[in-house]
């Protein structure tokens, strides 16, 4: 995200804050082999980790799925584990959310005329698509739509910015952006959703109230805390900053969780197995869309690589979280997915701009939050 001109206390003072800073920033963690670790590299188990996190926590998410599942002495605890999930894992997204903030400056950040075409894109094709669904009979085609509309609506990825100063792109704008886009969502979810996917036993009203107190507070909350710390308690943003890389980590806790929790509505879900595999179609086909249009909008305005980032990288565990608590459960496959789409976009770009670099770097397996 983009700075905002404020050192950080010295890790040194800090037993805690120096452990986190052994790792490097959120998504740089991931996204290169050669960045300053304070842990030794030439562990095996460190460094598989550090490379494969994305992987490691989808695979560590099925893996607890299973387990729990199939031993039957846990049976008891099924209902208490899915009312925890419940709990940390919007805690979890908010946290992320609040230490990125932290990091933004609200002076330094500029509307751009791009910004508007991008909310156009995602905010119109999101009621557009959701004005459709709403005639439609339930069935699988209504399924696919709704998960059209997830990857859609989805805000930018909390890390986004990260990827976008690699790729030489405008840090501030994609930050402005991406607060842009977390209002946008925070006001559409709740207006679309109850005529979508009508909650059972709700009229549109409750239904609407109901997800705008979930929805509102998880988006626009961090923010809103965010910069109340940095005016309020100075000393205690600056520690903050310096555990900007606890981000990552939370992150991948909150990926395997929504991960476990998506295995879950795949094995409990009578959806066709056609419909699934459209799912994962559409989230494919949405990622390249987004890519290719934020390309061609960017490149109008001198800012193709912000603003293709800005629209196609994803917070795929926000997408995860909304698609099964107010979709049908099984579209939360889409934001696993994605995930998947976004990273091996992200992968050949850091790699096609470092060969056009004098001296290249080598290839890297990437994560986006």
């Amino acid at each position: 995200m983009a700075g905002d001109g404020t050192d950080p206390l010295p890790a040194s003072r800090f037993p805690f804050i120096q452990a986190v800073d052994s790792f490097s920033e959120i998504n740089p963690q991931v996204l290169d082999f050669i960045a300053n670790f304070a842990v030794d590299m030439n562990n095996p188990v460190i460094k598989f980790l550090k490379d494969w996190t994305l992987v490691v926590a989808m695979l560590g998410g099925v893996i607890a799925y299973f387990v729990l599942a199939g031993l039957p002495w846990l049976d008891s605890y099924h209902g208490v584990v899915m009312d925890m999930i419940g709990i940390v894992q919007p805690l979890l997204i908010f946290t992320m959310l609040f230490l990125t903030f932290c990091k933004v400056d609200l002076h330094h950040l500029r509307f751009r005329k791009w910004h508007l075409w991008l909310l156009l894109i995602q905010c119109g094709l999101f009621a557009g698509i959701g004005a459709v669904v709403m005639s439609l009979p339930q069935g699988g085609l209504r399924v696919v739509l709704e998960g059209a509309m997830l990857c859609l609506i989805c805000p930018t990825a909390t890390a986004g910015a990260v990827v976008t100063g690699k790729l030489g792109g405008n840090v501030g704008d994609i930050t402005t952006y991406t607060i842009l886009i977390n209002l946008a969502t925070a006001l559409l979810i709740p207006a679309v959703v109850p005529f979508v996917h009508p909650h059972p036993g709700l009229d549109v009203e409750m239904s609407a109230l109901l997800i705008l107190g979930k929805v509102f507070p998880l988006l626009l909350l961090p923010l809103l805390a965010a910069v109340l710390v940095r005016h309020l308690f100075p000393a205690f943003h600056s520690r903050l900053l310096a555990l900007q890389d606890l981000s990552f980590y939370l992150w991948a806790v909150a990926l395997a969780l929504a991960i476990a929790v998506t295995t879950r509505s795949i094995v409990n879900c009578d959806v066709a197995i056609d419909t699934q595999l459209w799912l994962v179609a559409i989230s494919f086909a949405c990622c390249g869309f987004q890519f290719y249009c934020g390309r061609r909008i960017g490149r109008r305005y001198g800012d193709r690589i912000t603003a293709a980032q800005s629209l196609g990288q994803k917070n795929t565990v926000l997408a995860i979280w909304m698609g099964y608590t107010f979709f049908s459960p099984i579209t939360a496959i889409v934001g696993g997915f994605y995930s998947i789409w976004h990273n091996l976009v992200n992968t050949y770009q850091l790699r096609a701009h470092r060969q056009s670099q004098v001296s290249p770097q080598p290839d890297i397996q990437s994560a986006s939050i």
